[in-house]
């Protein structure tokens, strides 16, 4: 408080003829409003608010859009007997999800259990008016601390073939690709965090209405062969029935039609009905494709592909889609000569701190 003398008060009263009122000066600073965000695991009330924040992200073509509900996410996330809430980590501002980071691990070798081992972060999130706040980079440094103490030894970003916990047919298309290129903040975001390219996936299509193309090999091999339709391969492995059996998918295999003999060829067939809405078309996914070494490089895989496409042109179906591992030449090969073509790329990313 500013203080005046006795003297100073009868000085200034002599000469104005009114005491005088001295008021200190306050200077005014504008007080701004900060939430503090949030980082808690998932609830089971959030699921409408992930499926909201998946449909806002903006994660471009590959990821399945306008959802009817979130049915879908539940088949294939939450009621996953190896769902751990603890690995889908949410972000939540004022009360409301605005990002969230849902890791998990791969399988072993013969698919038959999980593979602690290796971890991988299938889906990082953020709403796109809560972007650059660090929220994300925050989402993946507690998804992959939640990885390490599970026993992670390597963290893969992008879920793929064996490492494809979640995600399966809401995103990738046919399969789940790693994180696709037409998802642009995808590859400048895992690069600033150190993560490094590791495995790259040809995303191609082909639509129903295109010529099928004429080999004679293939068509020699389709008078004496024939398509057949099965539930699901034999042996069947427990992460083939945790991706497949929660679809609409069917297993096809070319056999003799003497019958009698071992299948020489093969392909799973999903349907990708939760993009029916956003593409606007009845497209099937076609995975797993291999064919027998002894008949190898003779034409069966082409043979195999055609007589799938003869069949589902008549159930109306308007497009297929293949992801196919870059190194895999040979199936590149394949699936190009019946008419499939690139187009998106999905890339999987290595941690190189762990």
């Amino acid at each position: 408080m500013l203080e005046l003398s006795d003297s100073d008060l009868w000085h200034a009263f002599c000469q104005s003829g009114r005491f005088l009122s001295v008021r200190p000066q306050f200077r005014c600073f504008p007080v701004r409003s900060c939430h503090v965000i949030e980082y808690r695991a998932f609830r089971n009330y959030d699921p409408p608010q992930i499926l909201r924040l998946w449909e806002q992200a903006g994660l471009g073509h590959g990821a399945a859009q306008a959802l009817s509900n979130d049915m879908s996410f539940d088949m294939v996330n939450y009621a996953q007997t190896y769902f751990d809430r603890h690995g889908l980590i949410l972000a939540v501002d004022d009360g409301t999800p605005v990002g969230f980071v849902h890791a998990g691990f791969g399988c072993s070798a013969d698919g038959n259990s999980l593979d602690n081992s290796t971890g991988v972060i299938c889906a990082v999130v953020v709403h796109p008016d809560h972007r650059r706040q660090g929220i994300g980079r925050e989402l993946v440094s507690r998804a992959e601390a939640y990885l390490k103490e599970k026993g992670a030894t390597q963290i893969l970003a992008g879920p793929s073939r064996k490492t494809d916990p979640f995600y399966f047919g809401l995103y990738g298309g046919a399969r789940p690709a790693g994180f696709l290129q037409s998802d642009e903040s995808a590859a400048p975001f895992f690069t600033s965090l150190g993560y490094e390219p590791s495995g790259r996936y040809a995303i191609t299509s082909r639509q129903m209405s295109d010529r099928d193309p004429v080999h004679f090999r293939s068509t020699m091999i389709r008078r004496k062969w024939e398509l057949m339709l099965v539930d699901r391969p034999d042996p069947c492995s427990w992460w083939w029935m945790c991706r497949y059996g929660r679809l609409d998918a069917v297993y096809c295999v070319l056999v003799p039609k003497t019958g009698g003999a071992t299948p020489v060829a093969g392909v799973t067939l999903v349907g990708l009905d939760a993009y029916a809405n956003s593409w606007k078309e009845q497209a099937i996914g076609l995975v797993d494709l291999w064919v027998d070494e002894t008949y190898r490089r003779q034409g069966f895989g082409q043979a195999l592909l055609l007589e799938v496409v003869k069949r589902l042109r008549k159930e109306s179906v308007t497009r297929l889609t293949a992801n196919v591992e870059d190194e895999d030449v040979a199936a590149k090969k394949v699936f190009e000569s019946v008419g499939f073509s690139k187009i998106d790329e999905g890339v999987v990313y290595k941690s190189s701190s762990v």
